[in-house]
Order: structure tokens, then sequence, then C-alpha cells
């Protein structure tokens, strides 16, 4: 994923005005502090006092101890929140996306889009009057320094980026630990079961893929959908046993055998748009209908909204079912 960045339309002079807003909405005093933390006190902070928190990049963040006005600026935040009763008041476009991850669609509904992966929206995430801001992967010195001015900001996803440490995290910053606790319980104990009910199959070889226009991509190591993988014991094919450069590895049509297995999961980013019917192209190439996983009738088509992006809990409780559904007789 590329770094957080500002908007390029958002020049010095919008800049400038978005901070004096979010120092007028959120600080008593903006500027006579030696840090960028907003105040205890300061308007549109919940009331039930603060707490300090220790973030994903080693920063301690105070926060109100229930926080009521959230925003999620990455996909895994959104997930997070949603997954722990909490509906944010604002939230990022998810990869391909013009709003929420395709998965999240119905449980997103009428939340604001203030930013999108590229970058937040600086002057709609000050209009959204947070009270915590759950900024992701969020690196960029200068972005995170703008959201501080607007409500305290957490930086969420480690270089692990890891959803189980993310949604524990997340838990202590909403005031949800014990339900971040019980989810990733029910988690492993749904793992456990389906891995069981795998039998044999819990050792095949499995592929991961996504399809665009630009061509077929494959998901390696250090991303989402290859932890929920090795929970259950999978094994993977050829490079997708290694740590990819990105978020995941484009490959040519001539190249496409590298991503057939034992079992195929393939799917686009959304039903909608630019990717609508790439699936039956897809399934017409000779390449693809070549593979063993397709001629086996192990190929499965899935939400790359959900299997092949940034993830999180509710992503990967859904991807144990889409498992179950498809390899589980």
């Amino acid at each position: 994923m590329p770094s957080t960045r500002i908007p390029s339309r958002l020049s010095r002079r919008t800049a400038a005005v978005a901070l004096a807003i979010a120092c007028g909405v959120v600080l008593s005093a903006c500027g006579s502090s030696e840090d960028d933390s907003p105040k205890s006190g300061a308007a549109g902070t919940s009331g039930g006092g603060r707490t300090s928190v220790t973030d994903a990049s080693g920063t301690k963040v105070e926060i109100p101890k229930t926080p009521e006005r959230v925003v999620a600026l990455s996909e895994m935040d959104l997930d997070s929140a949603l997954a722990l009763g909490v509906k944010p008041v604002g939230l990022s476009a998810g990869r391909g996306q013009k709003g929420a991850p395709e998965y999240l669609t119905r449980q997103a509904q009428g939340i604001p889009v203030v930013g999108a992966v590229t970058g937040p929206d600086i002057e709609k995430v000050v209009q959204a009057k947070p009270d915590v801001i759950l900024a992701g992967q969020t690196a960029d010195a200068q972005v995170l320094a703008q959201l501080r001015k607007i409500a305290p900001t957490v930086v969420t996803i480690d270089n692990t980026k890891s959803w189980k440490k993310s949604l524990e995290l997340t838990g202590q910053v909403l005031g949800k630990a014990d339900a971040a606790k019980k989810f990733l319980a029910d988690y492993d104990t749904k793992a456990a079961a389906l891995k069981k009910d795998l039998g044999a199959k819990a050792g095949a070889t499995v592929s991961v893929a996504r399809y665009s226009a630009k061509g077929t991509a494959v998901m390696q190591q250090g991303v989402f959908i290859s932890d929920v993988l090795k929970d259950l014991g999978f094994k993977r094919p050829g490079i997708q046993n290694e740590k990819g450069q990105g978020h995941s590895t484009p490959l040519s049509d001539e190249n496409l055998k590298e991503i057939d297995g034992d079992w195929l999961f393939i799917g686009t980013l959304s039903s909608a748009g630019p990717d609508k019917g790439l699936l039956d192209q897809l399934q017409k190439k000779p390449a693809y209908r070549e593979l063993n996983s397709v001629r086996e009738g192990h190929a499965t088509l899935i939400d790359g909204s959900k299997w092949t992006s940034l993830g999180g809990a509710e992503a990967a409780d859904s991807v144990l079912g889409d498992i179950r559904k498809a390899m589980v007789k």
C-alpha cells in the first residue's frame, strides 16, 4: 500500500484553513502546548475521562475512555471497529472502491467517506468531528501532525500488518478490549473446527490470486490472507511461499501457471465498475482453463475486497466460511 499523503488538490492555503478549523473544533488554545495532542475536555471528546495507549508506532496517545465519534482511515480500522460493534463517523474508501470494501458495504452504510487509499482528506476529517482517529498504517509525519491537531490519532497497524494485533489495539482504543479478546477466541475455535473438518485437505496447497484489467496478481507472505491460511495449516505454491515486495505480485498470462495449486481462490476487488465481467473473461482464457485446480473443479471465485486487500477481523471470520463452503463436503 502506498504511503499515506495529503491529497495533491489540498493547497497550502487550504491546509492552513483546515488546521485553523481543526484547532477551533478540538483545541481550547491551539499552539499553546509543546505537543500536538488535543487537550482534556476539548470540544468533540467524550465524557468519562481520558486514558492513554501506546500505538503501533510506539507513540503514547491520550484518548477518551469512551470514544463516541471514531474516524477509520484504513480498511482494517473500519473492519475492526465494526467487528467490535462501533460504527465510525468517517471512513477511507477501500482499495479499488468508492466507499467501504464490498464485503462491509451493508454494515458501513451511511458512513461518510473522508479519504482514500492514498490518504485522508483533511477537510472532511475535520467535518466528521472525531474524538478519536484510527490511522491504520499511516507513517507520513506531516499527515499525522495534521490529524493530531484534529483529534487523538492512533496508528493501529504495525509492520507485520497482523489483523489480530490491530484488533487488540483497536479494542483498547475503543474501550472494547474484552470484545476483541472474545472475537479472537471465537475465531480460534472456528479455525480449529474447520481445520479438523478439512481432514486430509488441511495439508493442501492453496493459491490466492486477484484479477484486474491489468492482469493477474498473487498474494504472497506478509499479507492478511496468508496469515489466515497459515492458521489452517495450508501450504502455498511457488512464490506465494515468499514475502512479496508489495501487497501483491503481478503475473503475465504466460506465467499464469504460478497461480495453480490443489485449490485456487481468485476474485476481483469489486463486482461492479471496471471489474465487472472480468472474471468471465479470465475463465475463457486457455491458460486459465488448463490449470489443474480449474480442471479438477477446485477453483472458487471470491470477493477480492475481502480476500486480497488489507483485511481485518470480519474478513478473517468470513474467509473461514468461504473455505468451509468450498472445501468441506
